[in-house]
């Protein structure tokens, strides 16, 4: 079964709850957990994971053969990301980190003067910590678009009969990176808080996996430290169960802040209920 963990804003715990649970079903489970936070990745930090270099990843960008080149400048006028600059009577200049590997251009050249090269674009790792193994995925710093990083991470699990469960730990909000991490997902848990901008957030995150239709449940994080009634209202609202609601707690600041996933009586019942996910 494949579970994303996201939320649309950072902070709420979605790395906290998604390492957590990863923990507790790892116990009566086989799991891999993905960490497709890859502009900034920190899964194997709390689970006090050393990770290993396994794959770089790259992204086609063109390559120009001046010698076919008519200075026709047709490769910049299909470049929505202005990856490519176009003087009259001049050869094309290429920008490396706007360029977002769509081959426009290459499709595009009249006399085919444009060859495929390739750039490294981001890193897959991978670690284990008993029952659960970890793939985790980092872009390089300047890269334009990162959901590639995310779909060659998702492309990297091999085995996938072998796990239970599947969980992915996406990044903060609803653009395209999140949209590739929940594709193809049975179910996503929303991690959010009772605060205002939390409740905007989670709204955002819910119209995302009902456009995807991807079943939602709502994990409510530091449940008591402000209105609850925000997310009530907006679970009552989309039809969505509200599964576990985690407090405020001094222990797992502490578990936190010294790089050991949280332990806590919500998250055990919460991987109870998704063991009965999985049997259904």
């Amino acid at each position: 079964m494949k579970i994303a963990i996201t939320g649309g804003k950072g902070g709420t715990g979605k790395s906290t709850v998604a390492t957590a649970l990863a923990v507790e079903l790892s116990k009566k489970n086989k799991v891999l957990l993905l960490d497709a936070d890859v502009d900034c990745p920190n899964d194997h930090i709390i689970l006090n994971i050393k990770r290993k270099k396994i794959k770089e990843v790259y992204q086609p960008i063109p390559k120009f053969d001046f010698n076919k080149c008519k200075k026709c400048g047709r490769c910049a006028e299909v470049c929505r990301e202005h990856a490519i600059v176009f003087i009259k009577d001049k050869y094309p200049i290429l920008i490396p980190e706007q360029c977002i590997g769509c081959s426009a251009c290459m499709i595009a050249c009249p006399n085919n003067a444009i060859d495929k090269d390739k750039k490294k674009i981001g890193t897959i790792y991978s670690g284990n910590r008993k029952n659960l193994n970890l793939l985790s995925a980092e872009t390089e710093i300047g890269v334009e678009e990162e959901s590639p990083v995310v779909n060659a991470l998702k492309d990297h699990i091999k085995n996938k009969e072998e796990y239970d469960f599947i969980l992915i730990d996406t990044s903060p909000g609803t653009h395209c990176n999140v949209i590739s991490a929940l594709q193809g997902c049975e179910l996503a848990f929303c991690v959010t808080e009772p605060t205002p901008l939390g409740a905007h957030d989670l709204k955002l995150t819910l119209d995302l996996l009902k456009k995807l239709k991807v079943p939602a449940k709502i994990i409510l994080n530091r449940a008591d430290i402000g209105n609850k009634n925000l997310i009530k209202e907006l679970a009552k609202e989309y039809k969505i169960e509200i599964i576990a609601e985690i407090p405020y707690s001094k222990k797992i600041l502490k578990l936190y802040s010294k790089g050991k996933p949280i332990e806590n009586e919500n998250i055990k019942k919460t991987a109870e209920k998704i063991n009965k996910f999985k049997k259904k």
